[in-house]
């Protein structure tokens, strides 16, 4: 059984860069096939794919969030890291980690797989 959890701070000021960890546990990051994606939700609001990092440690990410977004990774501790810059209030959200096989890159698109397990999710509050 995978197990994710996010964990960082709840509320950012606007400007700052929002940093959240997912720790990983039952599985590794490295397992051939496997994506681990960072996935948010603004109140009221659908569920955003941000980005990804599969694998090989290969990174993708939404178009609309590719200039603020960045996904790393620590293999020694098996957990990834998303660090979104320049936030402002729009950017508050439940933020998730979860993983789901590799999606498909196909003509310069990254085509998201779907998810097979979550974390349980961590609201982050932009504001001064």
């Amino acid at each position: 059984q995978v197990q994710l959890q996010e964990s960082g701070p709840g509320l950012v000021k606007p400007s700052q860069t929002l940093s959240l960890t997912c720790a990983v546990s039952g599985g590794s990051i490295t397992t051939n096939y496997y994506s681990w994606t960072w996935i948010r939700q603004p109140p009221g609001k659908g569920l955003e794919w941000m980005g990804a990092m599969i694998y090989t440690g290969n990174t993708f990410y939404s178009p609309s969030l590719k200039t603020r977004t960045s996904i790393s990774r620590d293999t020694s501790k098996n957990q990834f890291t998303l660090q979104l810059s320049f936030v402002t209030p729009e950017d508050t959200a439940v933020y998730f980690c979860a993983r789901g096989p590799k999606g498909t890159f196909y003509g310069g698109t990254y085509y998201p797989g779907f998810i097979d397990y979550w974390g349980k999710g961590t609201l982050v509050t932009v504001s001064s």
